[in-house]
């Protein structure tokens, strides 16, 4: 399994939104989990610095993803693709009762608050989500990790996901909510 690319400028990663699922061959998976609900079905992902999630409900397939410069993806069904700069929240509703909505931001961060958002987290995972860590890529001591973390409602799926890039001192943090209300 190759390491994930821990030497990326956090701007060059894309959030990228398909309203199709995506090939798992087209990633170097750390972690799954699979979801089962009444009325949904979902795949988590973590692929290194980034993560998948697919969320299927009926005939309805939507996929967010963290995706590194070059990444082979493709363009059939792709509903909204954008850089991480910043803070930002996206918003979009689909036919048959699903909606979807995301909030991110870049957190550029001292050495010891990264390293203490590091130890929190990994000891929240001990009890829900999931934690994949990255020791051979440390910078400075610091090393990469990915922390997603998960709550499967009734019709609702929360997603959080901390992406930790050492030689930037920062973290990318994602929340996002699939609602299937009607």
């Amino acid at each position: 399994m190759e390491s994930p690319k821990s030497h990326l400028a956090v701007s060059e990663l894309s959030f990228s939104l398909f309203q199709r699922p995506l090939h798992p061959e087209l990633f170097t998976i750390y972690g799954r989990r699979h979801i089962k609900t009444e009325h949904y079905e979902t795949s988590i992902w973590a692929t290194g610095g980034s993560h998948v999630v697919s969320l299927y409900t009926g005939d309805v397939c939507l996929t967010e993803l963290i995706s590194a410069p070059g990444q082979l993806l493709p363009r059939r069904g792709l509903i909204e693709r954008f850089q991480f700069r910043g803070q930002r929240s996206h918003k979009c509703t689909l036919s048959r009762g699903l909606s979807y909505m995301t909030d991110f931001q870049v957190e550029k961060m001292s050495t010891n608050l990264y390293r203490q958002s590091h130890q929190d987290l990994e000891r929240f995972a001990r009890n829900r989500g999931m934690f994949i860590n990255f020791p051979e890529l440390a910078v400075s001591g610091l090393e990469p990790f990915s922390y997603i973390d998960f709550e499967a409602r009734r019709d609702e799926l929360h997603i959080h996901s901390f992406h930790a890039y050492p030689e930037q001192v920062t973290i990318i943090k994602t929340q996002s909510l699939f609602d299937l209300h009607q």
